[in-house]
């Protein structure tokens, strides 16, 4: 249950510190104690599959699936053959009316995570069942120096922040040459009120586009989902 190397380079004094000891500890008693999802080993496999130098997209989430077989340490995506959750379908509703392209039919997010799309959830644990009961352990304040990591990063980043819990960190994000795209969570709850029509996924590939980046490529292939 360790970042790798990179991260852990930029994060090191982060680790060290006590709140942090503090969460790992009580994280690995959950994980003796209860049903805790992702898989122990997939903590942190956001960051594997996207090297801090990598990363070009941070897309917010609040904290993993609590299902059975569904989180794999990535935001909103599940993990292969898993039934697509609802706020993920919107997603890839929203991804056909804006690109005019088929939508996915499988919802492992790991080839967009490969592109440099960091998928960022605040709280990385939670326990089968129970939405949010790994809130407040300390994965907040983690995941706020990563994103202010990446905010004193000279090299720009695109934040997208769906929902009003993603929007909380946006203070966070000082540097006047990242871009911060934000818009109502794509649950089916709001994604009526501002979700639908934001055209996130064309956005992003126009300004990386002009920022001599290449494009994401957002399609999901069959066969393509491995880690």
């Amino acid at each position: 249950m360790n970042l790798p190397e990179q991260w852990n380079q930029i994060l090191k004094n982060e680790c060290n510190k006590a709140y942090y000891l503090t969460l790992m500890r009580t994280i690995d008693q959950e994980y003796e104690d209860e049903v805790v999802f992702p898989p122990k080993s997939d903590i942190f496999y956001a960051f594997e599959l996207t090297p801090f130098d990598d990363v070009k997209v941070v897309i917010v989430g609040q904290d993993p699936y609590h299902g059975p077989e569904q989180a794999q340490g990535l935001s909103f995506s599940v993990k292969p053959g898993v039934k697509i959750p609802p706020s993920l379908q919107n997603i890839f509703k929203e991804l056909k009316n804006d690109l005019q392209m088929e939508a996915p039919t499988q919802g492992c997010l790991i080839p967009w995570a490969k592109q440099g799309v960091l998928l960022l959830n605040t709280v990385l644990t939670v326990r089968q069942g129970h939405a949010n009961s790994h809130k407040k352990l300390g994965w907040e304040t983690f995941t706020d120096a990563v994103i202010t990591a990446l905010n004193a990063r000279e090299k720009p980043v695109i934040f997208l922040l769906w929902g009003r819990h993603a929007q909380m960190k946006e203070t966070l994000l000082t540097g006047k040459h990242h871009t911060i795209l934000k818009a109502s969570h794509p649950s089916p709850l709001s994604a009526r009120t501002g979700f639908f029509g934001s055209k996130p996924f064309s956005t992003i590939n126009s300004i990386l586009t002009s920022q001599g980046e290449p494009p994401i490529d957002w399609r999901l292939k069959k066969g393509k989902c491995l880690g």
